[in-house]
Parts: C-alpha cells; structure tokens; sequence
C-alpha cells in the first residue's frame, strides 16, 4: 500500500487556489501509520546521517517525531506555535502560503553543538522549516537533516532549502497538483 494513496488531497483549503495535502487519512490507518514511522526508523537506524535529537514542528511534526523518537531513542525537543510554551523562549515568525505566523522553542530544548534531525509532515514554500532551522541554529545546534511525509517540489521549498544547504528527505511527492 503506498503511502501516497493514503493521502487526502481537499482543494482551496485553507484558501482558494490552494490544494491542501491531508496526512489525517493516511496515519487514521494502522498500516499508514506504521509505514510511515517504519520507512523513516529504517533511513535514521543505520547512521548514516549523525544526530542527537528529534525535533518536531507543531502539530503534525510532534505525531511522527514522537513516534521517530521512541523508535530511534532520541529525545524529542517540540517547536510550537507563539505562546505555547511556559519556559523562556527564542520565536521566529516566517511566510506561509496564505500568510505569517511565528514558532517558538525554549531556549533549553538544544545542547550547544547538538545535531537535529527536524521533522515535520509537509514541505511546501520552506517556511516553516526555515524559520525551525533558525531557531535551531539560535541555540547553537545544526539540523542535520530535515524530514517530511510529504513533499511539493513545484511550490518551491525543497529548492530553497537545498539552497540554503541543508539535507532533505521525504516519503512521497505530490508535484504539479
């Protein structure tokens, strides 16, 4: 079963012109969900990419980085949206399709030097994943790699992020849709 055909496409959501990519469907399913935590446990077991902590984005970046986390027995460190977190905080606000929003992570999530990988359930303009590596390097650690269910190659953010120099993976690609 592909993991591609679990997801939920629903079209001008959350705006018109957009088509919005829906994990819901696909992790609902025990065999989605556990293709998922399986496929990214086996590329993360091995070592061949080196880090020391999960870190997931809100929301859906906190289901497979949870998850990723037992599997893998790393840590997990959440980044969530303003205002969500209690203790002393770094934010960075960012662009998104449909407008801008702000993250944040404590400023003690991250030991100096510690490599991340970052999770999060879809890679479309970069924006959130830009603005979680910022707050990331803020804290004197290095994203490792990034790591997405999804990908939209066509809106642009895998080439920014490439760009910028920092590693990407991702499950399944949705291009020119």
């Amino acid at each position: 079963m592909p993991i591609k055909s679990l997801i939920r496409s629903i079209p001008d959501y959350p705006k018109k012109g957009i088509m919005f990519r829906d994990i819901t469907t696909l992790i609902k399913e025990p065999v989605g969900f556990r293709l998922v935590i399986d496929n990214l446990t086996q590329r993360y077991i091995n070592g061949e990419v080196d880090y020391d902590i999960i870190v997931g984005i809100e929301a859906r970046g906190f289901i497979m980085g949870g998850a990723l986390s037992y599997t893998l027995g790393k840590g997990f460190a959440p980044i969530r949206k303003a205002g969500k977190l209690p203790a002393d905080v770094y934010s960075q606000e960012y662009a998104l399709e449909y407008g801008t929003d702000s993250i944040e992570i404590h400023q003690d999530a991250l030991k100096q030097g510690a490599r991340v990988l970052l999770v999060d359930d879809l890679l479309a303009t970069g924006g959130t994943a830009l603005a979680a590596a910022a707050l990331i390097e803020k804290l004197g650690a290095t994203v490792a790699e990034m790591a997405f269910i999804v990908n939209l190659p066509d809106v642009g953010g895998e080439a920014k992020l490439r760009d910028k120099g920092y590693s990407i993976y991702s499950l399944t690609e949705f291009e020119g849709e």
